[in-house]
């Protein structure tokens, strides 16, 4: 992606969509760098309507991105209702600010901190990665956030961590679809350290270049782009090194259909589905299905992580 240029923030997205986090970047200089993206360097952003937008491009190699208006009203939040309708029409009740994560557990320097403190901490990037839904849906979302990697790095795990756990937020007085207990809340997700050391892992907190809207999972949120989407735990407040594997929201839902890793493979089909092909949001229902790519197109990035594990076990 070349020949970036700042333009006003009313030509990507709506005002209302970034005013919760009015303290999100207020006065921040922020160094940003991406081997898709040139490099803004000492770049202050005082007024939210000048934030410039990163994803200028059309397209991500053959790959049209997903358009702002698809990304935002059509979302699996289950906290916010069942409907993929739901987060877009209920999230507006979640109040964000302040927010603050903590990041603990087998660790020596445990942090906690507010979200903007966090940004001041490590710089933000731009990755144009997909996401692909259990279901059989998918997305070109190009996500602003933090290397995971990087904040790990800050609080120095110790030789127990084995594991790394995330922790939402439970607020059903806002978040009203936890006032059904279709699961148990607060929703929790697990990766192995490796896969959370990984460079393609991030905390997203925007896309479009814009602050994370809340039905999105703002106002931070993980993003593994070889996994399917349920393992991107919206709305963190907490993250646990552990030496112990995580039991996540979903395995203690169905852990017939939903295994620890959730890695994106078309040869293992879901129980209720197949896995071998899939839609992208925003084409016509009429449209070929897309042929799913081996870890969502990743393979070439992360394949090594699970060398000599049986993946059809290990799901």
């Amino acid at each position: 992606m070349t020949n970036i240029k700042k333009i006003p923030a009313s030509e990507i997205t709506p005002e209302h969509i970034y005013n919760d986090r009015r303290n999100f970047i207020k006065n921040l200089g922020l160094i940003l760098s991406s081997s898709a993206l040139s490099t803004f360097a000492n770049t202050s952003f005082g007024a939210l309507n000048s934030l410039p937008s990163f994803a200028q491009a059309k397209n991500h190699g053959n790959e049209k991105l997903t358009s702002l208006k698809d990304i935002t009203s059509y979302n699996n939040y289950y906290e916010f209702g069942t409907s993929k309708s739901d987060p877009h029409d209920h999230a507006d009740l979640l109040k964000i600010d302040p927010w603050s994560i903590s990041i603990e557990g087998s660790v020596a320097k445990p942090l906690k901190l507010d979200v903007d403190e966090l940004i001041k901490l490590i710089p933000i990037e731009e990755r144009i990665y997909r996401l692909r839904c259990v279901e059989g849906w998918s997305m070109v979302i190009p996500w602003v956030g933090i290397p995971l990697n990087s904040l790990l790095k800050k609080v120095s795990p110790t030789g127990n961590a084995k594991y790394v756990e995330f922790v939402s937020l439970k607020r059903p007085s806002e978040m009203i679809g936890q006032k059904d207990d279709m699961l148990d809340w607060p929703y929790t997700e697990g990766l192995r350290l490796d896969e959370a050391m990984h460079p393609l892992t991030i905390l997203a907190v925007g896309l479009y270049g814009k602050v994370l809207p809340k039905q999105n999972g703002a106002p931070i949120r993980l993003v593994v782009p070889w996994k399917y989407g349920f393992k991107s735990i919206k709305a963190i407040t907490k993250i646990r090194l552990v030496e112990k594997m995580p039991v996540s929201t979903w395995m203690k839902a169905n852990s017939k259909e939903y295994g620890f890793y959730a890695n994106v493979n078309p040869e293992v089909d879901h129980p209720r589905w197949s896995q071998a092909t899939e839609r992208r949001i925003g084409e016509s229902l009429l449209a070929p299905r897309l042929k799913t790519e081996m870890f969502n197109g990743y393979q070439k990035e992360v394949a090594h992580l699970y060398q000599g594990m049986d993946l059809n076990r290990y799901f």
